[in-house]
């Protein structure tokens, strides 16, 4: 789950650790929407756990901290709905398009229920519009905490309130985490520490049916849904948040911090994630789980090397350079006028040096009248 690109706007400074992880997170959000695509399997499954007890987590984070610096400003305000409500609302659209009328599935509540990675971009837009709220709250992270313990009771389906509210505690740590605490992480032990906490993930994650349910950990299920008592949930969304918490910070702490190729396609991120759906949906209408069911193992070996080859694609700056003016319409089409008339004011300017220019040589080019002439002696 991506930030909103601007790679096409005004240049920056990029931090390079940042890109890396993002570009990272996509390609594993890619990953774990393709492994339903394989047969339920032991390996499968556990992976598919694993990735999601930490990996959107990390993703949510990340995008907290990178919203810092939203206010409730005119120019904040535009550029949230031109990157996220108006994209928001254009692939919402054209998924459950290609998803009825290629796949023939049936979907319902289009716009108020995100349908499949559309939940992103509605928890983004509120939680962005929550920003300046949790930067001035005393105790925000165990205010976010509290809020997402008690979502489980009553959010629901609608603009997938409950993963907005379930997921805000990772929100509200990338809001209030500083370049110090992150430049914490790069010290050798704790990137020890951080494999070690992978490990464990690891290992929990064998017996998640056990204490917990896949469903868990999407965030998105009434405590009601999950035949639990109200006591047991809390405790389980706590350990399942303390998970999380525990391999988002994990990550962060292995993530390179140098630049280069990799880092390049960080920019490109919400591209990523907003085509990466129909090429999922169009192997599965394809027929790719039934080939993958009489493969094995390797399937799981060919779908994650496609998963990945399909996220570079996506990133790869002539592709998604062009792509993007499909994810960003209005600032693509803001760009060009503006283009045009900076176009048409140095004609402007072009044609008015153009003409002092001719009437400067006319007067050198003039002679010069022999009274005036006397008259100067």
């Amino acid at each position: 789950m991506p930030s909103p690109s601007t790679a096409a706007s005004k240049p920056r400074t990029r931090d390079p650790w940042f890109d890396n992880a993002k570009m990272a997170l996509v390609t594993l959000v890619v990953v774990g929407h393709t492994i339903p695509l394989l047969p339920s399997t032991g390996l499968n499954d556990h992976l598919y756990d694993f990735l999601y007890a930490w990996h959107v987590p990390a993703f949510v984070l990340v995008t907290g901290y990178l919203s810092r610096s939203f206010e409730w400003e005119r120019r904040r305000m535009w550029q949230l709905v031109r990157t996220v409500v108006v994209p928001y609302v254009i692939f919402e659209c054209a998924l459950a398009l290609f998803r009825i009328h290629v796949g023939g599935e049936q979907l319902e509540d289009l716009f108020s229920d995100p349908h499949w990675p559309m939940w992103y971009l509605s928890a983004l837009f509120f939680w962005r519009l929550l920003t300046p709220v949790f930067k001035r709250l005393p105790a925000a992270l165990p205010v976010a905490l509290l809020i997402s313990l008690a979502a489980g009771l009553y959010a629901g389906d609608t603009l997938d309130l409950a993963r907005v509210l379930g997921l805000l505690p990772f929100f509200v740590m990338g809001l209030l985490a500083t370049p110090e605490r992150f430049e914490r992480l790069r010290t050798a032990k704790v990137q020890v520490a951080a494999v070690l906490v992978f490990a464990g993930i690891w290992v929990l994650t064998t017996w998640t049916d056990r204490w917990a349910a896949t469903e868990w950990l999407y965030y998105r299920s009434r405590y009601a849904d999950l035949d639990v008592s109200d006591s047991e949930a809390f405790v389980i969304r706590a350990v399942v948040l303390m998970v999380g918490t525990l391999g988002a910070w994990a990550f962060l702490a292995l993530v390179p911090r140098v630049g280069g190729w990799f880092t390049r396609m960080g920019a490109w991120t919400l591209v990523v994630y907003l085509f990466h759906g129909f090429a999922v949906k169009g192997a599965d209408y394809a027929g790719y789980p039934d080939w993958a069911a009489d493969h094995g193992t390797f399937a799981l070996l060919v779908t994650v090397v496609a998963a990945v080859a399909l996220s570079f694609l996506l990133a790869w700056e002539p592709v998604a350079r062009r792509l993007n003016h499909l994810v960003d319409p209005v600032g693509y089409a803001e760009r060009h006028l503006h283009q045009a008339h900076a176009t048409a004011n140095a004609k402007a300017e072009a044609d008015v040096i153009s003409e002092a220019v001719e009437d400067a040589a006319t007067m050198r080019a003039m002679p010069v009248d022999a009274s005036s002439t006397r008259a100067s002696r």
